[in-house]
């Protein structure tokens, strides 16, 4: 399709949907939902569960979608949803090429936080919201290499002193004390974040935010987040890869519609929560969502399979040459010893949840990650590994330590995010993409300090503040990564995926 052709075909909106339809009446239900982080996994997975949810249950849950990513980078969603009365397609890419798509129909006109923050506010402070959801990744919680909110964050500063807020924390905080003002219901945070705890962690770090505003404001607040706001912990579980133009032109190919802000996603979908909702929510276990009371062995599952194995692939994937994590876990080498590393060195430090057996969700896991039709690119996988790799190998790595065991592929990995990170550009060999990181500059810095690659291996191991006092100061551990970070260094991946192999 040329771009005349493509120019041709009709803007999605409601009067010319694809194949599948709205899944919901012709109007938008009343927003009872604010959703902060309005990226491609939000609109993959909440919101098509929420579409589901509705076709069986009717109620005041539409969402209100809000960027907070800073910049210019989140308009592009905002504004094609906005030019597309709200709606987007959602393609579900399958393995043997076909292609499924749906729209769900389910959010209002979309805000964003960096130059909307007051009106973010007042969505969150509204008597009709219900629930304030998010999917802001690691980052977007604004905590330091302690696990504790950065109080030197200058937007944090900022907003502690009564600036507009523009992270989540300072946004809900604000909101929060309009709806104390106001007398607005109870309210529901829902962390969707791949944080162990996200609820208890979202509920920890809105402490610290709170302990630390001016004593006038302080007590009230705090008592009133005491009372009426819950943050019950969840698990989510959807591959929904970056969109590019050929997903663009997919849709018009295959769909007969333009929709400039598709969202591509991998069949599988899981939503695990704790049923802790103030003041209601949608019937979301009739869209397949799972409650329960103990979240976290499916926390543990998801973050330290998918997640861990995921970045695994990303860094070693970048050293290999692979643009993508297809094309990584179908490196037959690279394939095989991500899998050892799956099944021998994280496996044992995962608790099975019921009626899920790590062994096939690792099949599952292989078989997802190897879906070429999502093209999901190890640079950005990569990205914000020092906030990511605390949260997915840390556990394994100290527990495995503890047991008396050294996991030889997760040194490897370490070694290869400190080659990966600390490389010119960090990285872009061969046109594979950057990876982005907060951290670079800071680590870069400590790594310039010490000589050899061994040597910046284990000052990063010792002092980036990435794993646990446990890891860091494990000897055979240590001479591990400065093992792998010497054989990567001179005589390349391969070698030392091979040595990685052989024990």
């Amino acid at each position: 399709m040329t771009a005349a052709q493509h120019r041709a075909v009709p803007r999605l909106n409601r009067p010319a949907l694809p194949v599948a339809g709205l899944k919901l009446p012709p109007l938008t239900p009343e927003s009872g939902i604010v959703h902060l982080g309005l990226g491609n996994f939000h609109r993959a997975h909440q919101a098509v569960y929420t579409a589901d949810a509705l076709r069986h249950t009717d109620g005041p849950w539409g969402i209100t979608g809000v960027s907070t990513t800073p910049g210019a980078r989140p308009r592009p969603v905002i504004e094609g949803m906005t030019a597309q009365d709200g709606l987007y397609t959602v393609l579900t890419l399958h393995r043997d090429g076909a292609v499924a798509a749906s729209v769900p129909g389910v959010h209002h006109k979309g805000l964003v936080a960096d130059g909307q923050g007051a009106d973010v506010v007042a969505a969150i402070g509204a008597d009709t919201t219900r629930i304030v959801s998010l999917t802001v990744t690691e980052k977007g919680y604004t905590f330091g290499a302690d696990g504790r909110l950065d109080l030197d964050d200058p937007l944090v500063r900022a907003e502690l002193a009564g600036g507009t807020p523009r992270t989540a924390l300072g946004l809900i905080a604000r909101g929060l004390q309009q709806r104390l003002r106001t007398g607005a219901p109870p309210v529901t945070l829902l962390s969707c974040d791949n944080l162990m705890d996200n609820g208890a962690r979202l509920r920890s770090l809105l402490d610290e935010f709170i302990a630390a505003l001016p004593a006038a404001e302080r007590e009230d607040l705090q008592a009133y987040a005491d009372a009426s706001v819950s943050t019950p912990n969840s698990m989510v579980d959807r591959i929904a890869p970056a969109t590019t133009d050929e997903h663009r032109a997919l849709t018009a190919r295959a769909f007969g519609v333009r929709d400039t802000v598709p969202v591509p996603a991998e069949p599988y979908k899981l939503w695990v929560m704790q049923d802790d909702f103030r003041a209601g929510r949608p019937a979301w276990e009739h869209a397949g969502a799972v409650f329960t009371k103990d979240v976290g062995p499916y926390e543990l599952m998801k973050l330290r399979l998918l997640n861990g194995a995921h970045s695994l692939l990303a860094y070693l994937g970048l050293l290999r040459g692979h643009r993508s994590i297809d094309q990584a876990v179908d490196d037959e080498l690279l394939g095989g010893v991500v899998e050892f590393a799956m099944r021998e060195e994280i496996l044992p430090t995962v608790p099975e949840p019921d009626g899920m057996p790590g062994a096939t969700y690792i099949d599952e896991l292989l078989d997802r990650f190897a879906n070429p039709a999502l093209g999901h690119r190890t640079a950005q996988v990569g990205s914000d590994g020092s906030l990511k790799i605390p949260v997915r190998w840390a556990g394994p790595l100290t527990e495995s330590l503890a047991a008396g065991r050294v996991p030889r592929v997760l040194a490897l990995g370490f070694a290869a995010y400190v080659r990966v990170i600390t490389a010119d550009d960090a990285y872009d060999e061969r046109n594979l993409g950057t990876v982005h990181d907060g951290a670079r500059g800071r680590l870069t810095e400590l790594a310039s300090r010490a000589n050899g690659p061994d040597g910046k291996a284990r000052l990063l191991l010792a002092e980036g503040g990435l794993l646990t006092q446990e890891a860091t100061q494990h000897e055979e551990f240590a001479n591990t990564v400065a093992e792998f970070a010497r054989i990567l260094d001179t005589h390349g991946v391969e070698a030392a995926l091979r040595a990685a192999a052989r024990d």
